[in-house]
C-alpha cells in the first residue's frame, strides 16, 4: 500500500509507511527487543495489511478475531498434533517427547482421553474447595508483603499462587516445590519461536529433571506414601486403574507428560494474568480508581485483562487438508500461528480495542483458545485471577512500582520476570 493509498482509507502517510515497513520486516522468528516490549503496532500492521500473512518460512501468521475463532473450532481441518511440526526444533529429545504427548499438543482419541480424566478436578465442586486453600495463600502473602511494605508483583506474589495450587494438585510435599517455577519456565521457553540452542538445554534438561522426580512421585503414590493433596494425580492415576476393566487409561509416559504440563498450563498463563493485571491498574489509574470504588466489577476486569495483555500471545495448528483462510489458499502441511494477543485487540470484535475497559460487554476474547481445545483450567485460572487481583485492592489502600519492571522478552507468553511495588503513597 502506498501512502496515497494510505492516505485515501484514513491513514497517514508516515502511519501508512511505517505499517508496511513492519509487515515487510516481519520474521516471527528474528523479532526484536522493540516487538517483545509492545506487539501491538505490529500486530496492527499485519491485520490491516497482511492478516493471513505468509512469513519466510512458509508458515501462516493470524491475527483476525474471525479467522482464529474458525481455526479453532475446526480441529478435523487444523491439527494441533506437533509430531511433525516439532521433530526438526527438537528432535528425539526430552522436550519432543514432553511437548508431543501432553494434552494440549494432541488431537483426538488421546486428547479426548486425557481430557475426560481431568474434568472431575475442574467442577464447581472441586474449584470450590480450592477458592479457599487460594484465598488463605492470598492472604498469607500479603501478611509478609504488609510487614515488608511490598513485594514484587511476581516473584513474590503472582508466580508463588499458581505454583501452591498445582502443586496440591499433584501431591507434591511442599519442601519439594522449589524446584517447579524453574523447570516450568525452561519448558516453556523452549516453545519460543526461535529458541537459543542454551534455551533448548535448559528445557530438555527440565523435562528429564521433573520426569525423574514424577516417576518418583508417582511411586509413592501408589504405594500410599503421600499425604493429604495430590486429587488430580489421583484421577491420573485411577484412570489407569479403570482402563483395565474397560475404562481409559494413561501409559506411565502420558501420565508423567501431562503432569508436567499441568504444572506449565495452571502456572505460567496465571502467573501472567495476575501480573498483568495489577499492571494495567498501575498503568491506568482511573481504571484503578474505578475498580476500587466498585469492587463488583472485578469479574469483568479479569476478562478485560485477559483480552487487553494475554497471557498466552500464540497458538499454533497444521493444515491436514487443503482449505482457505481469508481467501488465501491453505495447501495440507501448512503450519499456522495464531497471534492470540492479535486477535484480542481486532477492531472489528472489540470497540476501540486498545482502551483498558473493565465493564467491557460482550468481550469475547481468545485467552483460553477456543474449540475442543479451549483450555481446561480456564475457570480456575479465572478464580485464581479474582481472588489475587480482588484481594490486593481489599486490603492495601495505596501501592505505586518501585523502580524498573523487567519484562519476560518472550513473544508466546506475555508477561514479566519482574514488578516491584511499594505499599503506601508516593
Amino acid at each position: 500500500m502506498t501512502a496515497v493509498a494510505a492516505a485515501g482509507s484514513g491513514v497517514a502517510g508516515d502511519e501508512a509507511t511505517s505499517d508496511e515497513a513492519l509487515v515487510a520486516g516481519f520474521d516471527l522468528r528474528r523479532v526484536g527487543p522493540a516487538f517483545l516490549e509492545n506487539p501491538y503496532p505490529t500486530y496492527h500492521a499485519l491485520r490491516r495489511l497482511s492478516p493471513v500473512h505468509r512469513c519466510p518460512d512458509g508458515s501462516l501468521f493470524l491475527t483476525r478475531w474471525a479467522d482464529l475463532n474458525r481455526v479453532y473450532r475446526d480441529h478435523e481441518t487444523f491439527s494441533s498434533d506437533k509430531g511433525v511440526e516439532f521433530r526438526p526444533k527438537y528432535g528425539d529429545s526430552p522436550l519432543y517427547r514432553h511437548h508431543t504427548t501432553s494434552l494440549v499438543f494432541n488431537d483426538p482419541p488421546r486428547h479426548t482421553r486425557v481430557r475426560r480424566l481431568l474434568a472431575p478436578a475442574f467442577t464447581p465442586r472441586a474449584l470450590k474447595l480450592l477458592e479457599a486453600r487460594f484465598v488463605e495463600l492470598v492472604d498469607g502473602l500479603l501478611d509478609e508483603a504488609e510487614a515488608r511494605g511490598g513485594m514484587d508483583v511476581v516473584t513474590d506474589y503472582a508466580a508463588s499462587l499458581p505454583v501452591q495450587i498445582i502443586g496440591d494438585m499433584l501431591g507434591i510435599p511442599e519442601a519439594e516445590r522449589g524446584p517447579l517455577r524453574d523447570w516450568s519456565l525452561a519448558i516453556l521457553g523452549a516453545l519460543e519461536p526461535q529458541p537459543t540452542a542454551q534455551a533448548l538445554d535448559w528445557g530438555n534438561r527440565s523435562v528429564a529433571e521433573f520426569s525423574d522426580y514424577l516417576a518418583g512421585h508417582i511411586a509413592r503414590h501408589r504405594r500410599g506414601g503421600l499425604g493429604a493433596g495430590g486429587e488430580v494425580l489421583g484421577l491420573l492415576v485411577e484412570g489407569e486403574v479403570a482402563g483395565d476393566q474397560g475404562g481409559e487409561r494413561l501409559s506411565d509416559e502420558e501420565l508423567v507428560q501431562n503432569c508436567i504440563f499441568l504444572l506449565n498450563a495452571g502456572h505460567e498463563t496465571t502467573t501472567n494474568l495476575i501480573g498483568n493485571g495489577i499492571a494495567a491498574l498501575l498503568e491506568h489509574p482511573d481504571a484503578l480508581a474505578r475498580l476500587r470504588a466498585e469492587p463488583g466489577l472485578i469479574e469483568s476486569a479479569v476478562e478485560e485483562f485477559l483480552r487487553f495483555e494475554s497471557s498466552n500471545q500464540l497458538g499454533n495448528r497444521r493444515a491436514v487438508a487443503d482449505t482457505e483462510i481469508g481467501g488465501a489458499a491453505v495447501p495440507a502441511g501448512t503450519l499456522v500461528t495464531l497471534c492470540i494477543g492479535a486477535a484480542n485487540r481486532d477492531p472489528a470484535q472489540f470497540a476501540d480495542p486498545d482502551r483498558l475497559d473493565l465493564a467491557r460487554k460482550p468481550n469475547r476474547h481468545l485467552a483460553f483458545g477456543g474449540g475442543i481445545h479451549a483450555c481446561a483450567g480456564m475457570t480456575l485460572a479465572r478464580l485464581e485471577g479474582r481472588i489475587a487481583i480482588g484481594r490486593l485492592l481489599a486490603r492495601v489502600p495505596s501501592f505505586h512500582r518501585r523502580g524498573p519492571f523487567k519484562r519476560g522478552g518472550r513473544a508466546r507468553f506475555r508477561g514479566f520476570l519482574s514488578y516491584p511495588v511499594t505499599f503506601g503513597e508516593e
